[in-house]
């Protein structure tokens, strides 16, 4: 399984629009990837829903992980635009 560790750049932290579109982003990956938030419980980045449960606000650290072909580049990808974004 691959795993990358990103800062989240967005000034509201993954909260509505940042959210929709890393979530976006991960389902069009087409691989199973999560998301989590410090040492918690990991849940589907895929689902807006739980990203947003998770709460994360700006300059706070979280863990991406997925596994299968392609899984370092698109979280290679997907880190990239929370670190931009």
């Amino acid at each position: 399984m691959a795993t990358r560790t990103a800062t989240v750049a967005s000034e509201v932290g993954l909260h509505a629009r940042p959210a929709a579109l890393f979530s976006r982003a991960a389902k069009e990956t087409g691989l199973a990837v999560t998301l989590a938030l410090g040492d918690g419980d990991p849940v589907d980045a895929t689902s807006v829903l739980n990203v947003l449960t998770l709460g994360v606000g700006p300059g706070q650290r979280v863990t991406l992980a997925a596994d299968g072909d392609g899984a370092e580049d698109a979280l290679d990808r997907l880190a990239a635009l929370l670190e931009t974004a």
